[in-house]
């Protein structure tokens, strides 16, 4: 998460959807005030700036507005540009598995991803439960219910939907690649008919709002 009162943006850091490289790129012109949540660089450097505050909910880099309230309030998340970014499900749960099979600390997610085949951690009761309880509006919404969403970036359609946060912003974010997981790029053959159809039911609000689709055009 970003908080940047000069610039009078928020930026929601939503797992696995290109928001490392958001976050580089907003944090190269960060200005001094801005407050970076995360483990990028000037976000590691200024964490002396955010510690002790009291928030709703656990303040990291992939933390909810509901959760951040308390360092920013309800009139700033409806007075600032709030935006985030959001990936083809398909492919994000692809991107995810492959990135936790590459970690080493302990969490049951990792645990699982490490022990089980792509279809029997996408099928676990905990990733459906996990999905489910966390659709990319739920990072968006505050504490009362509201939604604050000026912008969703889709990563599939960057150059396009990056527009409106340029003309916020006065400047192109220049995004480099970073988080990337070492996987087939064409995620489609890591599914079954049945492993398909069951992201399409446990995603399908995200799936609707965004214009996603199985087999993108």
């Amino acid at each position: 998460m970003i908080i940047s009162s000069g610039r009078r943006y928020i930026f929601v850091h939503i797992p696995k959807t290109g928001g490392t490289s958001m976050a580089l790129a907003l944090e190269n012109r960060a200005k001094a005030d801005d407050i970076l949540i995360g483990d990028t660089p000037k976000a590691v450097k200024r964490r002396g700036r955010i510690k002790g505050a009291q928030t709703a909910g656990r303040l990291w880099k992939h933390a909810t507005l509901a959760d951040a309230e308390g360092l920013i309030t309800r009139a700033q998340m409806a007075d600032y540009f709030t935006f985030t970014m959001v990936r083809n499900p398909w492919d994000r749960l692809v991107s995810y598995y492959h990135w936790l099979q590459g970690q080493s600390f302990d969490h049951p997610a990792v645990a699982l991803a490490q022990s089980s085949t792509f279809s029997a951690f996408l099928n676990a009761p905990a990733t459906v439960r996990s999905l489910q309880a966390s659709p990319y509006v739920s990072y968006m919404t505050d504490g009362a219910g509201q939604v604050h969403a000026d912008l969703y970036i889709r990563l599939e359609h960057l150059a396009d939907d990056l527009a409106p946060l340029s003309d916020h912003l006065g400047f192109v974010p220049d995004l480099p690649r970073a988080n990337a997981s070492p996987r087939p790029r064409d995620w489609r053959g890591f599914y079954s008919d049945a492993d398909a159809g069951l992201v399409a039911r446990i995603c399908a609000a995200d799936i609707a709002r965004h214009g996603y689709a199985f087999d993108p055009s």
